[in-house]
């Protein structure tokens, strides 16, 4: 499969989109719809996770890691690429160094990475690359909230997107095929590609509006800078080492290929395998620690993650944040007057009005019988998908690994989980 052609559909997905009781005893909503989805030939296999409240979480599982008959059945500790749910870990990373005044909301980037000093903006994103200064610095909320002005060549059109493919601007590994066209061009290091982005000009003045970016990829370099340690590390010994979250990998080692369901991408009407789990592109290290695609993990370990944040920043005794800093992690961080339209479609299937925070949207209002307003989340390109709803005190999680588009199933994997968990 052709990079051009996995970019379409990794593109296509991005717009729409404690002890454990491994299932439910009695008939649910969750299994129904497990069960369905896999029988329907939608997936070969799926995991929901989910909880209110402090109970144990139950996961529900159906079908097998690929479609090959022999293939291990999925279960709560199969590894998936979760793509842009990477997303807001990497915002909760930020979000700790806010809190310990390493970092501001506000802050220019600059300040961390020099060569976004002086940025520029294109006159006519559609015409050429004729551009003009930018009149506002772009911000760590500019960042989290994909309102810096950045493109993404899964989103960018026209001569921008040509640059961003010239100079290797294509933060995510998806297949050995992809690998091949890609990473000659790209960045060796974070470093790299946080300077290299930055000589490019942007497509909107910052903090102007909603737009899908690699924001949270440059969020990375700033991290490591302001923390003074890699990026990756900082996420495994502030975020996944303390909750536990064993089973969540930048690269998955050898040892564990054996539990890394195999990705697929839907060409001609066909389902063909473009990363299989024993010889994913996931087990060779990556080009630079991406933070916005970067994580394979588990359904288990993404749950304690939201646990987390259900929590207020603390599970099992350890503290990842102060309550106030989790609250306005999964606020409405956008900039006042920002245009929201990219925004108000890809949360279309919501009903609800919708604001952006920490790396993940938030309801802005109630979703009738459904998740409440502040509920956090966000959802990758092969299909994976999970919140947080503070409000009510339900998270979930749902794990997939198809690169395509059309399966449906935020819809009706939130509306089983709330029939569920208020009977």
């Amino acid at each position: 499969m052709t990079a051009k052609r996995v970019f379409g559909l990794f593109g296509a997905a991005l717009l729409l989109q404690a002890p454990v009781v491994q299932a439910q005893t009695a008939p649910s909503q969750v299994q129904s719809f497990a069960r369905q989805t896999v029988a329907s030939g939608k997936v070969p296999g799926i995991v929901v996770a989910y909880a209110k409240g402090q109970a144990p979480t139950t996961i529900v599982v159906d079908g097998r890691m690929s479609d090959e008959p022999t293939s291990p059945k999925v279960n709560g500790d199969t590894l998936w690429r979760v793509y842009s749910m990477t997303k807001p870990i990497t915002g909760i990373a930020a979000m700790i160094l806010i809190e310990e005044g390493k970092l501001k909301l506000d802050q220019p980037i600059s300040d961390f990475i020099p060569a976004f000093k002086d940025m520029k903006v294109l006159v006519d994103p559609n015409k050429d690359l004729t551009s003009r200064p930018a009149t506002r610095p772009i911000t760590v909320r500019n960042l989290l909230t994909h309102t810096a002005g950045l493109g993404y060549n899964i989103i960018t059109k026209g001569p921008l997107l040509n640059e961003y493919n010239r100079l290797g601007i294509n933060p995510a590994q998806v297949s050995d095929s992809f690998e091949a066209t890609a990473r000659p061009a790209r960045p060796a290091t974070l470093e790299e590609f946080a300077n290299r982005t930055a000589t490019l000009p942007l497509i909107a003045e910052p903090g102007a509006k909603f737009s899908y970016s690699i924001g949270l990829d440059v969020l990375g370099r700033v991290i490591e800078v302001a923390s003074g340690m890699p990026f990756d590390s900082f996420v495994n010994t502030r975020i996944l080492a303390p909750l536990k979250m064993t089973s969540s990998y930048w690269t998955v080692p050898a040892g564990e290929a054996g539990r890394l369901a195999t990705e697929y991408a839907i060409a001609g009407g066909n389902r063909l395998p473009i990363d299989p789990g024993a010889t994913s592109v996931y087990l060779k290290k990556p080009s630079f620690p991406y933070g916005g695609a970067g994580l394979a993990m588990s359904a288990r370990d993404y749950d304690r993650f939201l646990h987390m944040l259900q929590n207020g920043g603390t599970l099992d005794g350890v503290r990842i944040l102060k309550p106030e800093t989790a609250a306005l992690a999964m606020s409405d961080l956008l900039p006042a007057g920002v245009d929201k339209t990219m925004l108000a479609v890809m949360a279309r299937d919501t009903g609800v009005p919708m604001g952006f925070g920490a790396g993940g949207s938030v309801f802005l209002a109630d979703q009738p019988g459904g998740a409440g307003k502040g509920t956090f989340g966000w959802s990758g390109a092969a299909g994976t998908f999970a919140w947080v709803d503070p409000k009510n005190q339900v998270r979930a999680t749902m794990m997939v690994n198809i690169l395509l588009a059309e399966l449906g199933l935020k819809v009706p994997v939130r509306t089983a989980v709330y029939a569920d968990l208020n009977k």
